[in-house]
């Protein structure tokens, strides 16, 4: 059924009648009827101005972001996705032709092809099937270490002293047992006076922290730090056709840490941030970071890290990567965030507990003025139907329009474990980051120093009588000073040679971090 031009629905598809490139998302409800001939479309250049894929569960969402990602990757932009349940490896394979398939093409005006699209499979710290990613803790900085380990903000500020010391003292830290090291350090006889000048480090904080470390170790998390790290420029790939790489970051066997991997999807677009120049306004975006599970990264947050994920979200888009947070309801996201997330996609809201009824009014407040009764719409949503709002090629907000979605090309489900295999073991990338790399580091030269240390110590001097009489020690026989330095220690102990020997750090300069304290490597 075709919709006058005079009549609101006529109004709201002029607003989806864009001249540029876009992507097709689907056709316009109204009334009770799908209109094929009024297309739902996001023009592609406003891809960089965030968005949001919302619904409760079992609404749709993750067939939503297989649809944008199936379309962006056919217009050359790269895509990045984490596949929480394990579903969405199916993307790399062509859809199944199926009546039901057939049936929602007709409905939506789609000319649907069967079609699989170029993807990489990566898993975090070499845990469950992917080309392993590994962060050093160095990189990943205390801002973000602290979230996932649940400190609270003193505990933040001593881990952050805790970093710029090693920064300053060319102590690297690679992996939790170089941090550990450190603190054990810092709370030591020897390493106490290292932080008197700058406020010292408690040793019930010192033992919280190492508390932490420990608890987050035998949740098997070491892995998932250490080397060789990864880098995130990778996620930027196209392939030989032109289309871009579909990035997908499985984690089903890691989904009973939520806290874990909601923090390092956030440590990768901070890392992205740092690496990526200006570039302003593009034609279409570099990348597009689907942020899944979002309620996890804000849920106990800090005030310093929200203004750091806000600061992030708001910077990254003029380095041309756009960033879609995946939730069940819009208030899962703050404010500050939400604001910047020009592109909406709402799927159904349940309202069956006073608790629900609240959320789906707030729901509704966060849409422009609609010609639509919202919060009868959002609840009567079928599964693949969602209400959408996007910011047009001027940059201003289109009518919010019920839409029924199209069907994605790809496979709906996971490939076989086999293909996956196949696919992981047959990338290029898998030489390179596969094995794990344990180098010297500053658990390494903390022992090393702790060693020389008790070879230097004074030995207790032997008997001289023959009745068996202990001699004393000379009053003149004393310890080595206790003020010491450790920088002094390390250049006598030859410890400054494998200092230099080391990559990416020198002792005595402080390693430049972005917003979230996450190093910034020079690659």
């Amino acid at each position: 059924m075709s919709v006058s031009e005079q009549s609101p629905a006529g109004g709201i598809a002029a607003g989806y009648a864009f001249s540029g490139p876009a992507l097709e998302l689907g056709a316009l409800l109204w009334d009770g009827e799908c209109h094929p001939d009024a297309g739902i479309r996001v023009p592609l250049p406003m891809l960089n101005r965030h968005g949001l894929v919302a619904g409760a569960t079992g609404t749709g969402k993750t067939k939503t972001l297989q649809l944008i990602a199936e379309q962006l990757s056919a217009n050359g932009v790269p895509v990045f996705l984490a596949d929480i349940k394990g579903d969405v490896s199916g993307i790399s394979a062509p859809g199944v032709d199926s009546g039901r398939t057939r049936e929602r093409a007709g409905q939506v005006g789609q000319e649907w092809k069967a079609t699989g699209f170029p993807c990489a499979f990566y898993g975090l710290g070499g845990i469950g099937a992917g080309i392993p990613v590994r962060a050093t803790v160095t990189s990943f900085g205390p801002v973000l270490l602290s979230k996932v380990l649940q400190l609270n903000q003193t505990q933040e500020q001593s881990l952050g002293l805790i970093f710029h010391y090693a920064d300053q003292k060319g102590l690297e830290l690679v992996d939790l047992k170089d941090l550990r090291a450190v603190v054990a350090f810092l709370v030591s006889d020897v390493g106490k006076p290292e932080l008197k000048g700058i406020g010292g480090l408690s040793t019930a904080t010192a033992g919280v922290i190492l508390r932490s470390l420990t608890a987050f170790e035998q949740q098997g998390a070491a892995g998932f730090f250490g080397e060789p790290e990864f880098d995130t420029g990778e996620f930027l790939r196209t392939a030989a056709d032109g289309r871009g790489t579909v990035s997908v970051l499985e984690l089903p066997a890691v989904q009973d840490k939520p806290q874990l991997f909601s923090t390092f999807l956030m440590w990768m677009l901070a890392d992205l941030y740092g690496d990526l120049p200006e570039v302003g306004d593009l034609e279409k975006p570099k990348l597009v970071f689907f942020f899944d599970e979002a309620h996890l990264l804000f849920k106990g947050a800090s005030k310093a890290f929200l203004e750091s994920i806000t600061q992030t979200v708001r910077l990254i888009r003029s380095k041309g990567v756009g960033v879609f947070f995946v939730t069940q309801t819009p208030k899962d996201v703050p404010g500050d965030v939400l604001a910047q997330l020009g592109n909406r996609v709402q799927h159904a809201l349940r309202a069956f507990t006073p608790d629900d009824a609240k959320a789906l009014k707030a729901t509704v407040r966060t849409f422009p003025n609609s010609a639509y009764d919202l919060e009868e719409v959002l609840t009567g949503l079928g599964t693949g139907e969602a209400v959408i709002t996007v910011l047009s090629e001027t940059g201003a907000p289109t009518p919010v329009a019920a839409t029924r979605l199209r069907a994605p090309e790809s496979l709906m489900g996971p490939i076989t474990a086999d293909a996956l295999e196949a696919a992981v073991k047959g990338s290029p990338l898998w030489g390179r980051y596969a094995e794990a790399v344990d180098r010297e580091s500053a658990y390494e030269r903390l022992s090393e120093q702790q060693e020389q240390q008790e070879q230097q110590a004074p030995q207790k001097p032997r008997a001289k009588t023959a009745e068996g009489d202990a001699a004393r020690p000379k009053p003149e026989a004393r310890a080595p000073k206790e003020d010491e330095s450790l920088v002094q220690q390390v250049v006598d102990s030859g410890m400054f040679t494998s200092l230099a020997r080391s990559i990416g750090t020198q002792l005595g300069r402080e390693i430049s971090r972005s917003l979230f304290g996450t190093a910034r490597r020079r690659r």
